[in-house]
This record gives structure tokens, sequence and C-alpha cells, in this order.
């Protein structure tokens, strides 16, 4: 095998290691994170001058802008981090990342070996040996999977190191050194430093190289300027891998950092190019040294990513122009945020935008039911992603909604409003409930997926008309809830005691199909498992209907409203009941 092969087979060996990584890491996050890790996230990064304080401290630490990023587009796909609190953090790593040029520095005092210990290689080992520890001895689950993160790390910066050494020859190549020693075109000197750091996929590498060859006294500042702000570009590219398989926020974080890199590159070429040319720049033929290139590469960073920390909203503009939102990205987005504080001072505003959100999560939840089961019918990996961010979020939607209008009920409020913030409270967990089940449904039809398992053609047709009863029951509830109907409401009580009388009657079925040899007994429990989950969503559309009649006859006491109603409508319910048997007959 010739090296260059080599070489190629080593590269793309790295970015396996780091997309697979990176997948660790976001798992691991997604199960760990809970309200607390997203409440300290927030408060960490809740301004621009904290989220840029934590990006440079955590990248002083890991000592790679584009690891740090990573972990960011990590925070931001799984929810935990807002694009605009990403920004911040962004900016701080580029400026951190320098850090390394220093420790580089340290190699060229004699006596300053012990600066090794502080180096990527060190800190992935320790990341590592503790991560199989937390995995391999944590009793805990939430030990396991910070176990998994850190190894995801650890994957992930082995990765980052495989590709680095695999083009390491390029440093002691004389070609390749003579090149660099040549170039004088400012332009030519960034598309240089760009190719350059994206090869060596780290802006640290290339600034080490930079010193190393800054020893020979045959680079100048006006030959290095360029090559340091092409090195920033180029560091990006690790970072655009991170946006692969990631949803829109971590692509438009992963691409904010490329769009940052090119900003202050043009920025630092139209400060220092016609100081220049007017002869400004005293310091321009400087012969440099590792000391002074590790200077010009933190001053560089420093200065330009410290200016744009008041532009923040309007780098989050950009990006969300080059990659915009589509209407199906929109309609899964919380609109959570809606609900601000000082609202609360006038409670009728904060009442009806209370309300306009809590309408949001009705139409998510029944969204989610729906796509759960289409996977059923037809299973796509996009398909199950959008039934877990949207789970996610109704989550979100519990724990915001739910303490905004605990804090709301406490206001001067009218009693009408009272009662139905009270109804709201009681749906806030039937909703989120729904969308717990809708995952379930959507991992059952994953794990068919994976395992090529497909029903009988009888257990199908009874899968389809349960499922088609189980939608008109979400359909009814959701629409009972938005309007306030209660004559849809009273329609789902016969439908979930058609599709409870209805489960009982597939079981029964799948019995005799199991004793005939039709079917099999792994498949019985799989379908089980669907009819159980089904069973429980039109449940909670049962309670949630339940709230909106028993409000509009103004009588709150369950039971007594139950044996009254039973009583009023047995003659309507049977009629309707009679209707869905046929409808949904199986």
């Amino acid at each position: 095998m010739d090296s260059n092969t080599e070489m190629v087979l080593k590269i793309l060996s790295g970015v396996a290691l780091f997309l697979f990584g990176m997948s660790s890491m976001s798992d691991g996050l997604k199960k760990v994170a809970g309200n607390k890790m997203e409440l300290i996230l927030y408060k960490l990064t809740n301004s621009p001058v904290k989220g840029f304080l934590l990006g440079t401290a955590v990248t002083c630490v890991i000592q790679s802008s584009s690891a740090a990023t990573v972990m960011v587009v990590g925070f931001v796909n799984s929810g935990m981090m807002k694009v605009s609190q990403a920004i911040g953090v962004i900016l701080g790593a580029n400026i951190g990342t320098s850090i390394t040029g220093w420790i580089v520095c340290m190699s060229y005092i004699e006596g300053a070996g012990w600066a090794s210990y502080f180096s990527s290689t060190t800190i992935t080992a320790v990341m590592a040996i503790i991560g199989v520890l937390l995995t391999m001895f944590g009793k805990k689950d939430t030990f396991k999977h910070t176990g998994n993160i850190l190894l995801g790390y650890a994957v992930l910066m082995t990765g980052m190191s495989m590709m680095s050494g695999a083009v390491a020859p390029l440093k002691s190549d004389p070609i390749f050194i003579d090149t660099m020693k040549n170039l004088t075109n400012p332009f030519l000197s960034m598309l240089f430093g760009i190719l350059f750091a994206g090869i060596l996929q780290s802006s640290s590498a290339a600034i080490g190289v930079l010193q190393a060859l800054s020893t020979t006294g045959a680079l100048s500042f006006a030959s290095v300027y360029p090559l340091v702000m092409g090195i920033g570009v180029g560091a990006s590219f690790p970072v655009l891998l991170s946006a692969i398989g990631a949803n829109k926020n971590g692509k438009r974080t992963s691409f904010i950092y490329l769009l940052i890199s090119i900003i202050c590159l043009l920025l630092g070429s139209l400060v220092f190019y016609p100081l220049a040319a007017a002869g400004l720049i005293p310091f321009a033929g400087m012969t440099m040294d590792p000391f002074s290139t590790a200077l010009t590469n933190t001053g560089f960073r420093l200065v330009f990513n410290t200016l744009l920390l008041p532009f923040i909203p309007l780098i989050k503009k950009l990006a969300y122009i080059i990659i915009p939102s589509d209407a199906a990205e929109l309609e899964d987005t919380g609109d959570f945020e809606k609900l601000e504080a000082r609202l609360l001072n006038n409670p009728d505003i904060a009442y009806a935008t209370s309300m306009e959100v809590m309408d949001g999560m009705a139409k998510k939840a029944k969204k989610n039911v729906l796509r759960a089961i289409r996977l059923l019918e037809e299973y796509s990996p996009e398909g199950y992603k959008k039934v877990a961010e949207l789970e996610s979020t109704l989550n979100k939607y519990e724990d915001k909604l739910g303490k905004y209008l605990v804090r709301l009920s406490s206001s001067e409020i009218s009693m009408e409003q009272s009662r139905n913030i009270s109804k709201s409270l009681q749906s806030i967990a039937d909703f989120e409930a729904m969308g717990d089940y809708a995952l379930q449904i959507a991992d059952v039809a994953k794990s068919m997926n994976e395992k090529k398992q497909t029903f009988s053609l009888a257990a199908i047709d009874e899968l389809t008309v349960i499922a088609a009863a189980m939608e008109e029951a979400t359909e009814l509830a959701v629409k009972a809830f938005l309007n306030n109907d209660a004559a849809d409401a009273k329609r789902v009580f016969p439908l979930r005691e058609l599709i409870s009388l209805s489960s009982n009657d597939i079981k029964k079925r799948h019995i005799k199909r199991l004793k005939e040899g039709k079917c099999s007994m792994e498949m019985g429990f799989v379908q089980a498992d669907i009819l159980a989950d089904m069973t429980r969503i039109v449940d909670h559309c049962a309670n949630i209907s339940l709230d909106i009649v028993k409000f509009s006859n103004q009588d709150f006491d369950v039971h007594r409203f139950l044996r009254k109603y039973t009583e009023e409508n047995r003659s309507e319910y049977s009629d309707i009941l009679r209707d869905y048997e046929v409808k949904y007959s199986i």
C-alpha cells in the first residue's frame, strides 16, 4: 500500500471516529440532561458575556475550539442550549484555543517539560479512563450516561488526532515547507492557511507548525498574519462535520463557527492592510519567533471576537437567513418562550399568552401521535427523529407552562380564568403523556424495522382499525380542547370503550392464530405493546374530554358528574357507540 492511500484511509478512519464520538456525546447528553442541567447551562450562558467567558475557559482546558464548538453543537442539537446562547460560547472558544500556542512556547524554554501533562492527548486519556470507569462500575444510570459522554469525547478527540496524525509527514516535507516560506501574496497566504488548518483539522496544530517554522527566522509578521487569519477559517472544517445528522439548529450552530471566522478574517484584513499600505504598521517586517507567533494568534482572536460580542443578534439573524426555517420546523418549535415573567404584572395579557401556548402544546401532542402511527405504516429514521424531538419539546412544555400557570393562578384573575387554568394544568400532564406513548410506539416501529419484523395480514388489518379509531379520538379531544366544545368531547368516551373492547377481542384472535400456527408469540407481544400504548393515549384523550364536559356543565365533583352524565346520556352514548362499532369493525 502506497503512502498516499494509507493517508487517505487514516483520514477516513478519523472522520468515522469523529462522527461516532459526536453521536455518543449527543446521545449521552440527551439521557443525562434534565431540568437541573438545563438550568445550569442556561445560567452559565444566559448572557453573551457569561457564554463568552465560559467558552474561553472550557477551550483553555481542552485546547480545541473545534472540540468545544462540537460540544456546543451537541447541546443545541439536544435542545439544552439556544442558538443565541451558543454564539457567545463560540466567540470565547475562538480565543481560548490560542492557549495551546503558549503551551507550545514552553517547549522552547528549558525545563518546561511539565507542560506535556496538559496536552490534549493527556486530557483525552483521562476522559477515556474516567468514562470507562463510570460506564463499567457506575451503579446509577446518570453515572453510566456521563461515562458515555466522556467516552464519546475521547473517541471524538482520537478521531481528530488520527486525522492530524495521518498528515503529520507534511510537517517535515521539504516541498511543503518551502511553499510556506515563499508565500508572499496575502490572499494566497489566507487560502493556504484555510487549507492547511482544514487538512490538519486543528487550528492549534497549524499554529504549532507556524511556530516551528518561525524558529528558522524566515517568517515575518506580514507573512504570518494572513496565515493566522486563514487558519481560523480552516479550523471550522471539523465543526462542519458535526452538522451531519444534526437538526437545523445544530447545523446553524456549526455554520456560525465558520461565519464568525470569516467575519474576523474580513475585519482583520480591512484593519491591517490599509494601515500597512500607509506605513502605519512599523512591525510588519518584524522577524517572528514562537512567542511572537503565539502573541499574534491570541491578539487577533481576542480583538476581533470580542468586537463581535454586541452583534450576536445580527449573527443569529444571518444564520437563520442562510439556513431558513421550513414550515414543519416552525410547527415543531416550542413557543413557550412567549411565557415572559414580566407579563405576570398584567394577568390578562399573561393569561391570553399562556392559553395560546397551551393550544400550541395540544396541537403538537396530536401531531406526535399521528407521526408515530405513520411510522408503523412506513418507518423512516427521519420520522423517528422528529417524534423523539417533539416528545422532548412536549416535556419542556410540561415544565415551563406548568410553572407559569401556577404562578399566574396566584395573580388577580377572574373565576372563569382560574377554572380554565385549572383545566389546563390537568390537561398539560395528559398531553405530555400522549407524547410519551407516541414515542413508545415509535420505538416499537424502530425495533421492528431493525429486526426486519412484520405482522401477519390479519394483525395489520386489526391494528389499522384501532389506529384509525385512536386517531379520531385524538383529533376529537384536541379539537374539543382548542374550541372548548363539549359536543366533540362527548364522542371520545364511546370511542374509548370501543377501543378497549376491540383490544381484548384482538388478543383473543391472536391466541387463536397462534394455535393455528399463523402468528408468532413474539409478534403477539409486539402487537399487545402497541395496543396498550394506543389504549393509554385514548385514556388521556378521555381525561381531557372529561374536564371539558365537566367544566361545561359547571359540575366539578368528578364522581357525581360521571354518575349524572351516564344516567342522562345513556341513549345518546349508546347510539354513538353503535355508530363507531360499524365504522371501526374488526
